[in-house]
């Protein structure tokens, strides 16, 4: 049985659409705008604008709303626009009131909005997430707990006001004992890996090659007024001819090679010469500021590409691999696939399906030595330190063990030193240390979920601000995703107890319960 439309269809006008009917309240973004806490998030974001001048600004909703949106569906820029404009729902997620045909904002807005926010803003951002999920929670499955500090400091009714006041002996008892603030609860799982930022490939000899183009660009910008009143020979056709047979060239020697990054090398120190010259003398206008940024990271790559090629060799400290992203280091990875990387490299912990970005940089770091960070940013977001500890052997040096071993936490790693001709531990106890040990790859998997579902690993920012905001938001989209799943388990349990309850109390009356007056997107609301 065939079935097809035919291209002449009918006139818009009399195209039916949905929306005199109900719209569906079991909608994914109908339910996911009804867990964020919009009102925390719009306050962070406000602290960046000023409230006194300027012109009025986009609503803040429609904003962290539309960043969401981009995100989750892989869209660029005008893509989430248009996307937003055809789609009623997304709109409603937006915070509009009606349905609208026009733009919601510019897509160029997304670059300040970009450039606006940074590693701190998403770090609240985070929290203010993580604090809902926990509230969201029962009281038995929560790490964060209330401070009851100021309970205890009132005053019961009928007290006399001098017991609560201990005496000296009772003070001095006290001090004796080993005090302990509080009880370890969770668990910290941390790693850290490295956000691809969308650059061509590097090789030395394609790098000058594009070196050798920006400068012969400024150079013919500012040919007018040379020092003869001629334009400076610089044999741009045999020097691209060059640079086209050796590229051609499905194996190169390293003879080949060598040959040709000489050869680019003398192209780029004659052009440079030139344009030292001209703009050393007066009457010759200077470059633009991007220009003149540019200038010196030639250089800088003209230096380090000379000093590998007297030494023979392929490193250089701080080497740059992109001209127009030059604040991007190759990172060496130990994995089959990428020995090397390009990109920021992150180092991320991650709690119950949380994740949050502790360290970024565009430098290369050991990420050992940032545990002790690590383990006391879970103390100030969750109230106490983590219970249990995953992370991979590089964290695990001494001076990380012995701060695990003060703060109580237990890991699962190997211990240090030769190991023991008789293993203490029971069966029943390694199996149950490697099936915790085991739960490291959940890590692993949210960095699988951000590459693979919402391309961590080719970062289209042009600046390094941009880029950081760009893979904060990712993360941003994997807890808004988590959190959603928190309340639709949570919430759900909280419904059939709920709905328990009232069964119990209309059997009192032998009346047959019905519960379509319980709403299930007002009880999540009530959570």
């Amino acid at each position: 049985m065939i079935n097809y439309t035919s291209q002449h269809q009918i006139k818009l006008e009399l195209f039916k659409h949905p929306f005199e009917t109900e719209l569906d309240k079991e909608n994914r973004w109908v339910k996911l705008a009804s867990v964020i806490p919009w009102d925390k998030l719009a306050e962070v974001y406000s602290k960046k604008l000023q409230s006194n001048s300027g012109r009025k600004s986009v609503n803040i909703r429609t904003v962290i709303a539309a960043l969401i949106i981009k995100h989750k569906l892989r869209l660029d820029d005008r893509g989430t626009i248009e996307m937003i404009k055809e789609n009623i729902y997304l709109q409603y997620f937006c915070g509009l009131e009606q349905f609208t045909t026009k733009a919601v904002f510019d897509p160029s807005l997304f670059v300040d909005i970009r450039k606006r926010l940074g590693g701190e803003e998403f770090e609240k951002f985070n929290r203010h997430i993580i604090e809902e999920s926990e509230r969201l929670k029962p009281h038995q499955a929560r790490i964060i707990k209330k401070d009851k500090s100021k309970e205890d400091k009132q005053e019961k009714p009928g007290q006399d006001q001098q017991a609560n006041f201990p005496n000296q002996d009772e003070k001095a008892d006290k001090a004796d004992e080993p005090q302990q603030e509080y009880v370890n609860k969770g668990t910290l799982k941390i790693d850290a890996t490295v956000a691809d930022q969308e650059i061509k490939y590097p090789n030395d000899v394609a790098l000058l090659n594009d070196s050798r183009l920006q400068l012969e660009r400024m150079i013919g910008e500012l040919y007018e007024e040379s020092i003869d009143g001629k334009r400076p020979r610089l044999y741009p056709r045999k020097a691209r001819q060059d640079y086209l047979n050796f590229s051609k060239k499905r194996r190169k020697s390293k003879k080949e090679i060598r040959r040709e990054v000489k050869s680019q090398l003398q192209y780029v120190r004659r052009d440079l010469k030139i344009i030292d010259k001209m703009l050393s003398k007066k009457r010759t206008r200077n470059l633009s500021d991007d220009d003149l940024i540019m200038l010196d990271v030639i250089k800088k790559i003209y230096d380090q590409q000379k000093w590998m090629y007297d030494h023979k060799t392929h490193s250089v400290e701080n080497r740059i691999v992109s001209l127009h992203q030059w604040w991007v280091r190759p990172m060496v990875r130990g994995k089959d696939k990428n020995k090397v990387e390009f990109g920021a490299k992150i180092n991320v912990s991650e709690v119950n399906g949380f994740c949050r970005i502790d360290q970024f940089s565009w430098e290369a770091f050991n990420e050992g030595t940032m545990l002790k960070e690590q383990v006391e940013n879970f103390k100030s977001i969750y109230g106490c330190y983590p219970k249990y500890l995953l992370a991979d052997k590089i964290y695990l040096n001494r001076e990380n063990r012995k701060y695990i071993e003060e703060k109580g936490i237990k890991i699962t790693g190997k211990p240090l030193g030769r190991p023991p001709s008789k293993d203490p531990q029971t069966p029943s106890q390694r199996y149950r240390k490697k099936k915790k040990a085991a739960e490291r790859n959940h890590i692993e998997g949210k960095f699988g979920q951000a590459k693979r579902g919402y391309n961590l690993n080719n970062i289209k920012a042009r600046l390094p601000q941009t880029s950081e905001s760009w893979i904060n938001s990712i993360f941003l989209v994997m807890n808004v995703t988590k959190l959603l799943l928190v309340a639709e388990k949570y919430g759900d349990i909280f419904i059939r107890f709920y709905s328990y309850l009232i069964s119990k109390f209309i059997k009192r009356k032998n009346y047959r319960p019905t519960y379509d007056f319980i709403n299930k997107t007002e009880i999540l609301n009530v959570c």
